[in-house]
């Protein structure tokens, strides 16, 4: 997606540690009429895929997750980064470590949400060494879904995540794939 590179290269910068900073319109502040864009994009790679609902992780994933279900006409799912008193004690649970936050934690689905069976469409704002993902496609698999993709909006291909997913069989649409990132700039894959 050749605008939202256009916007990573105009209004991102790489902070310490080599994070992309996309803050001011992917998941701090969101440009919401430009996620309507990115959704549209999901549904088009993804429409023809069955989609049943839609799965994310807190608390990034979750407007690019609504905004891309509005085209879809399905619910919206995310995964919780910690178990609250309102959630059963019935649910699925992965292990993820997180590169952005150096850190690992369980994230959990509550059973009554993912039924055997249903398509599975996964989305989420980044994808760099592919931990949170392989944690939803692990929850997918024990509720016995199928995971139909992944919409991922910023993929850092260079650090292998994506293609360690595709290897699994789990089809990968990232809208801009980093092939390098330094203090010299960003350079995509087409």
């Amino acid at each position: 997606m050749k605008k939202l590179e256009e916007k990573i290269l105009k209004e991102g910068s790489i902070a310490i540690g080599n994070v992309l900073k996309v803050d001011g319109f992917l998941n701090h502040q969101m440009d919401v009429a430009f996620l309507d864009e990115v959704g549209a994009e999901f549904y088009r790679l993804f429409k023809d895929a069955g989609v049943n609902k839609i799965l994310t992780i807190e608390a990034s994933g979750i407007g690019i997750a609504c905004l891309a279900a509005r085209y879809f006409g399905v619910p919206v799912v995310f995964a919780k980064k910690s178990k609250s008193s309102n959630i059963s004690a019935d649910v699925y649970m992965a292990r993820v470590d997180s590169y952005t936050h150096n850190s690992s934690h369980d994230v959990i689905v509550s059973r009554d949400f993912l039924t055997k069976g249903e398509k599975i469409l996964i989305i989420d704002d980044f994808l760099a060494k592919g931990n949170a993902l392989q944690g939803l496609v692990s929850i997918c698999r024990h509720a016995g879904c199928e995971v139909v993709g992944a919409g991922i909006v910023i993929e850092k291909a260079y650090q292998g995540g994506g293609d360690e997913i595709r290897r699994q069989g789990v089809r990968v649409e990232s809208l801009a794939r980093i092939a390098s990132m330094s203090e010299n700039g960003i350079t995509f894959i087409d």
